[in-house]
């Protein structure tokens, strides 16, 4: 059994650092333990979790219906080779098509990892399928993009922090301004293999396309020969009020990208998800990963499908974060220029003489509330979706004390 010091969140933060874990920790706080909405530290101070693990734990912290069906495959099984299927896969798979309205699964771990796997995918699709000579297929993505850290993702990214200082970079890619129709149509030719989208840019600080962009981008995607990529890695499961952000355009893409909550944060779990001649480009031995599609996470995956199946987070989501939305623009709030909006997924932008994004987080984690600051001025709130009236009442009155 895992044993649990008594030393102090300081000393525990110093333990971590001394080893190179700073990086990965924006705020000073050790958590212990943690349930539903809410989390505590070591030394037993709760807050309320406005972060969500970046919308990875839709569900909340240990959901017992998650829990319970991690525990039943436990004693049973929870890794096995890629040489043979599990009892979990099929039936993950099939129940993952039809939330998604399509066909193919292949199964990852990360989001990075799914999405390098929608490139690959979409780049044999266009040599394969479409004709583009080889070693020229090109793919748009959008200005303030987030997809990832890899070296390939990070070669299309605009955020310096990721980018600079890990060139060479992978060439291919070709860059428009979110949410403009018209680059869009500009940048496409002959050799364009796909339309690379995040529906809300969640990193960027919960940007939200003009209306109808989606269904723009998806019509023109269809009538030029472009695969359009749906990037919902952040914004499916519930987040938006919706299964997935792109229902709110009722657009369906030729490939899902998914991760996050799909895992419930209980478990890495990723994929991307299309129609069976896009993914039937990938022959035996072109792509896999050792723990991609095991037992257990298919069984964890399987239970968020059933709970997406339901509709009762969905209609949550959108409730608790209208109540939300209103609560603070109510409010009046002196500090704030902005408050940007769908579902239970905010992006608060700061006057920056006023405050910055990472000093608001400070403050708000100070009145027991955990935030994360995006691009200079910016918070961006992503509770988990099992909020109540009460929890987000309570959210309200101190974010209130920070942006008064």
């Amino acid at each position: 059994m895992t044993q649990i010091s008594s030393a102090t969140s300081q000393e525990r933060i110093e333990q971590a650092e001394k080893w190179g874990a700073h990086n990965y920790h924006p705020l000073p706080v050790v958590v212990a333990k943690a349930e539903g909405p809410w989390i505590y530290d070591v030394e037993g101070k709760k807050y309320l979790d406005m972060l969500s693990a970046y919308s990875s734990l839709n569900f909340g912290h240990r959901n017992e219906r998650l829990l319970d069906a991690a525990r039943v495959q436990l004693d049973r099984v929870t890794l096995t080779s890629r040489a043979f299927y599990n009892d979990q896969q099929g039936d993950f798979c099939e129940a993952l098509a039809r939330l998604c309205g399509l066909e193919a699964v292949l199964m990852m771990n990360t989001g990075s990892e799914a999405v390098e796997s929608a490139i690959k995918v979409a780049r044999k699709w266009a040599y394969d399928i479409k004709g583009v000579a080889p070693d020229t297929a090109k793919i748009i993505v959008c200005t303030n993009n987030f997809h990832g850290r890899t070296t390939t993702i990070i070669s299309f990214s605009g955020d310096p922090d990721a980018r600079d200082g890990f060139g060479p970079y992978t060439p291919g890619f070709v860059t428009v301004p979110y949410g403009d129709i018209d680059a869009l149509r500009d940048a496409i030719d002959d050799d364009t293999a796909a339309f690379l989208v995040e529906p809300i840019q969640g990193e960027a600080g919960v940007i939200i396309p003009p209306s109808g962009f989606l269904r723009a981008a998806r019509d023109l995607c269809a009538e030029r020969d472009v695969l359009f990529i749906a990037d919902e890695i952040q914004s499916a499961f519930g987040r938006t009020g919706r299964t997935f952000a792109c229902e709110h355009e009722d657009v369906v893409p030729d490939i899902f990208i998914l991760g996050k909550a799909l895992g419930g944060g209980i478990y890495p779990l990723s994929a991307i998800v299309t129609r069976s001649e896009i993914m039937n480009v990938i022959g035996p031995g072109q792509h896999g990963s050792t723990f991609g599609g095991n037992p257990l996470a298919c069984t964890i995956g399987r239970e968020v499908i059933a709970i997406m199946n339901e509709g009762q987070v969905q209609t949550r989501a959108a409730e608790l974060g209208q109540r939300l939305t209103n609560a603070l623009r109510a409010a009046d709030l002196a500090k704030v220029k902005d408050i940007r909006a769908i579902g239970l997924w905010l992006g608060i932008d700061m006057d920056p003489e006023l405050l910055t994004g990472r000093r608001t987080a400070e403050l708000l984690l100070k009145e027991g509330v955990l935030s994360k600051e995006t691009h200079g001025s910016t918070i961006r709130l992503s509770p988990p979706l099992v909020m109540t009236n009460e929890d987000v009442d309570w959210a309200v009155e101190r974010l209130s004390r920070v942006l008064s």
